[in-house]
Order: C-alpha cells, then structure tokens, then sequence
C-alpha cells in the first residue's frame, strides 16, 4: 500500500523509532508501513496522522488507478 508516513514523519523531525513510541508500535512496524508492506488498520492509521498532525487523506490517499499495483 503507497502512503506518505516517511514524508509525514520527516516533516514534524521525528524518527521512526520516536514515532513508534508515540503510537505504541515497534519501529519494525513503522519501517513496513512506509516500505507499503504492511497494511495497517484504521486505527493505527489515525494514530500516526495525530502524531504527524496530518489528516488521513494527506497521508494515505491512494489514487483509484494506483490501488493495486
């Protein structure tokens, strides 16, 4: 899945380490996520827009054509 959790994530200084900590995950799981190979849910997807002050839109919006690549 294509998102902007790195971009997010770089704009507001913050680590993947530091993110993790902040949303109660383990950075391995951060790594995936911005990698796309791990599909989070819904609620870890608003617990890392809250983090990085964006909206789910911003963040993880994915375009009809590029849904399935």
């Amino acid at each position: 899945m294509e998102n902007k959790v790195k971009i997010a994530r770089t704009q507001v200084s913050l680590t993947q380490q530091q993110l993790a900590e902040k949303i109660g995950v383990t950075r391995q799981t951060i790594s995936l996520i911005e990698k796309g190979k791990y599909n989070p849910t819904l609620k870890l997807c608003l617990d890392i827009c809250y983090a990085v002050n964006k909206t789910l839109d911003e963040v993880f919006w994915v375009d009809k054509e590029n849904d399935y690549k």
